[in-house]
């Protein structure tokens, strides 16, 4: 009964770590100026990544010292989310037993 449980949990770490990389990379298109914040659907797919990303990320910046600009917080999150999948998968066999 646990095993499809935790295959959920990975599952949903695996598609937030996609939505992580998906919210940098729009950023940076954002910032060199590639797509336009005006046009209705960027602004749209901005808004949706940034309502999935942004609660958790806040407080990660909040710890993290300035680095000139440089936003480090997804890095920080993509390790820690590495940690937990790797966590839950080491004990998942415990779990479910």
């Amino acid at each position: 009964m646990a095993l499809p449980l935790i295959k959920l949990i990975l599952t949903i770490i695996n598609l937030y770590w996609w939505v992580i990389i998906a919210t940098a990379v729009m950023s940076w298109l954002v910032a060199f100026q590639v797509v336009d914040t005006r046009n209705q659907f960027v602004q749209s797919i901005w808004r949706a990544l940034d309502a999935l990303t942004e609660p958790v990320l806040r407080p990660i910046r909040r710890f993290l010292p300035t680095l000139g600009g440089l936003d480090i917080s997804p890095v920080i999150l993509l390790l820690a989310l590495s940690f937990i999948e790797d966590l839950i998968r080491t004990n998942a066999y415990r779990l479910a037993g």
